[in-house]
């Protein structure tokens, strides 16, 4: 027998709904109901009926399913609208509303409401609420669903629901930068009064936009004990490693065309994607980096312009390729001659392990460039990076680079120079990495105590996040987190770094950014949090409906 919910009424239909079937249905306030649906209802399945502006929205749960409910009301509501159910101009029904009637988390409908946004099935309207904008014979984006558009970005009000990591009290392990404890203060003091009183003014001056000669040939000696061999005229000086990233994607990708990425990838990437309207297509990895063949089969049929990875401490995940997949990846690129961008701003931060030369030291054909900085190492608000790079993308990148902002800082170019050139980074990288494995096992052990059994954990050899996984019998990582803020306590919700929206039950954890005694505080509130939620969870799971 089929439980159909009509706002607070019950209705017992003595026969299963079939696809496409529309049928009437009177409540007890005498009015009439339309149903349509273009999906075949199983006996003992829960639907429940909404009434708006006279269309009508249907949903189903599966309760007991692994997909996320968001995902099912996304679903759910995406095939009314494609059918003509819900025609454009309808009314959703607020959040807050939809969540009470069946019986879920607000964060499942917001989270909802944001994608099939993104997607441009609805939009919304401060003050008047979510509308349908999309008509029924209007075709959906046609990308692949592993494809992040100029349309389609990781979900904005996920993002906007992260900055709460932001309160007093908080403990965050959300962002991706060192703690400042690791910052060398004085060291940096030295630094600005030995260039101001050597250079002065000249200190302050537009620099050529290659960057400062000295540090690109500091920056040449530096690389060279990574393995790398380069001159100093192949070194462009950048305003970060996030400034690298968006000149070489400017420079070799246009408007409309693709690039290449892991699965899940640096959010970073995501956002350039977006903003300069290309499309970016995530592959599938594995715990040594992107499958070389999932890559192969996209390159054997499309044309992307470049390969973006990151292979040492990739961020979200953590992984590190090996080197014979390095050299597989290389030669992959030379036999489709697709440019490789290696992302190589982890690459040092290693604690454990033995080293593994970057993609550039293995590169003899000038099919990498590489992108790195100084950010994570030692000071993020001093913007200095680089890319390496032969002249065939050199000349066009310094174009670009001129184009965006001239040239880096003078004054933070000469800071960095004279802090490489008396060893200050060798001996602050010795001594962060010394600290952060101390941090990396307070946090492993510290996960272990207090996290739900079923939680899987990656053990990083280096960098500074740990990626874990939630057990699914409970909340996703986005559901979980209002409820971790009011225990106070934060993290990086692991579907903004899907290209695709996966990773539900995943979440990035900054060990690096606090001491062992508030990592481990910090995790007891975080693991109270999911146990205080998936009690509720599971109560909604066994309850009916209404």
């Amino acid at each position: 027998m089929l439980n159909l919910i009509v706002s607070k009424t019950i209705l017992l239909i003595e026969k299963d709904v079939r696809a496409s079937t529309s049928f009437s249905l009177l409540d007890s306030y005498g009015l009439i109901w339309l149903v349509r649906y273009n999906s075949t209802l199983e006996q003992n399945q829960t639907v429940q009926v909404f009434s708006m502006n006279t269309h009508q929205l249907m949903i189903t749960l599966d309760r007991e399913g692994e997909e996320p409910i968001y995902k099912q009301l996304i679903r759910n509501i995406k095939a009314q609208i494609e059918s003509g159910v819900l025609p454009a101009g309808t009314r959703l029904p607020a959040s807050r509303d939809l969540a009470k009637q069946l019986n879920i988390s607000r964060i499942s409908v917001v989270n909802a409401y944001a994608e099939l946004r993104a997607e441009g099935f609805v939009s919304a309207h401060a003050g008047r609420g979510t509308f349908v904008s999309r008509e029924s014979n209007q075709p959906e984006n046609p990308a692949p669903i592993t494809t992040v558009t100029e349309n389609s970005s990781p979900d904005t009000s996920i993002r906007d629901l992260m900055r709460l990591s932001r309160k007093p009290g908080v403990i965050s392990f959300s962002s991706g930068s060192p703690p400042t404890d690791f910052f060398p203060i004085n060291s940096l003091r030295e630094a600005m009064n030995y260039v101001l009183d050597r250079d002065g003014s000249d200190a302050l001056k537009y620099e050529v936009p290659e960057g400062y000669g000295p540090l690109r040939a500091e920056v040449r000696d530096y690389v060279s004990a990574l393995g790398i061999q380069c001159s100093s005229s192949n070194v462009l000086i950048t305003g970060g490693t996030q400034q690298a990233l968006d000149l070489v994607v400017q420079a070799l990708v246009a408007e409309g065309e693709t690039i290449v990425s892991e699965n899940p990838t640096y959010i970073g990437m995501i956002d350039i994607a977006r903003t300069r309207r290309i499309n970016l297509h995530g592959l599938c990895t594995d715990h040594e980096g992107i499958r070389l063949d999932h890559l192969e089969n996209y390159l054997i049929d499309n044309n992307p312009k470049l390969i973006y990875v990151m292979p040492t401490f990739q961020n979200p995940t953590g992984h590190v390729m090996p080197l014979h997949r390095r050299r597989q990846l290389i030669n992959l690129a030379n036999t489709y001659n697709v440019p490789i961008l290696e992302d190589a701003v982890y690459h040092e931060i290693r604690f454990e392990g033995e080293h593994i030369p970057p993609l550039k030291a293995l590169d003899d054909t000038g099919i990498v460039i590489h992108a790195s900085g100084f950010t994570k190492m030692l000071l993020p608000g001093i913007r200095v990076g680089y890319i390496i790079t032969d002249g065939q993308h050199y000349n066009r990148l310094v174009r670009v680079k001129q184009a965006a902002d001239i040239s880096t800082s003078g004054l933070h170019q000469r800071i960095i120079h004279y802090m490489l050139a008396r060893g200050v980074l060798s001996g602050q990288l010795e001594r962060n990495n010394r600290e952060l494995m101390r941090r990396r096992d307070a946090a492993i052990a510290a996960a272990k105590q207090h996290f739900p059994p079923g939680t899987h954990l990656s053990i990083p050899d280096g960098g500074l996040v740990i990626w874990a996984e939630l057990p699914h019998v409970g909340p996703t990582a986005a559901e979980l987190y209002i409820s971790a803020i009011q225990q106070g306590v934060a993290y990086a919700i692991g579907s903004v770094f899907y290209t695709n929206g996966g990773g539900a039950y995943r979440m990035r954890l900054n060990f690096g950014a606090h001491p062992p005694e508030v990592i481990d505080e910090g995790f007891r509130r975080l693991g109270r949090a999911w146990r205080e939620l998936a009690v509720d969870y599971a109560d909604m799971d066994k309850s009916p409906l209404l």
